[in-house]
């Protein structure tokens, strides 16, 4: 039994195909080139611009029942903070400063002791060379210098929401915050 030919295909349809499909991907290409310059300046965000340490009861709980919350920097860029609250108030009285003075190695952190009701330098280590400080509740050091203060805002959830990326010596949130 004879085999059926299929549909041939001569050499203007082969031509013309061809010519489609050059023309097409020309036109993507010019596309992806307009769109690619047609746009500014692209700035690359990863992750939230803020910590969300959670909701306003359950943290000012935690903190009047153990003291204030010790936040490591997962992320590994030393950004370790202390959250901490003053008050009654859930919604009003809330610090976070960071977890060490400013020069002072990572393994070196405030640590709360509730007898004194200030913060103690101590090394995670035997080896660790911490100075000789103490902090207030409040963010005071003992030595007279200023600890890094981040901004806390309170937000429509009733999250605490902690400013980790804060640069104080940026003129642009100067101005942000006036």
């Amino acid at each position: 039994m004879p085999v059926a030919r299929g549909p041939q295909m001569n050499a203007r349809s082969a031509l013309l195909v061809g010519f489609t499909g050059v023309m097409i991907a020309l036109a993507l290409g010019v596309g992806v080139i307009w769109l690619a310059g047609s746009g500014g300046d692209v700035e690359v965000q990863l992750g939230d611009t803020d910590f969300d340490a959670g909701q306003i009861w359950r943290i000012s709980e935690e903190i009047d029942d153990r003291g204030p919350i010790l936040y490591s920097d997962v992320a590994g860029r030393s950004r370790d903070i202390i959250l901490q609250h003053l008050g009654p108030d859930p919604e009003t009285g809330w610090l976070a400063f960071a977890a060490r003075p400013l020069g002072e190695p990572r393994d070196c952190f405030f640590q709360w002791d509730p007898t004194t009701e200030q913060f103690d330098l101590i090394g995670a280590t035997d080896e660790a060379d911490c100075t000789d400080v103490t902090m207030d509740a409040e963010g005071n050091l003992s030595s007279g210098e200023s600890i890094l203060s981040y901004p806390i805002t309170i937000d429509d959830k009733n999250n605490v929401r902690v400013d980790i990326n804060y640069d104080p010596e940026d003129p642009q949130e100067e101005a942000d915050d006036e």
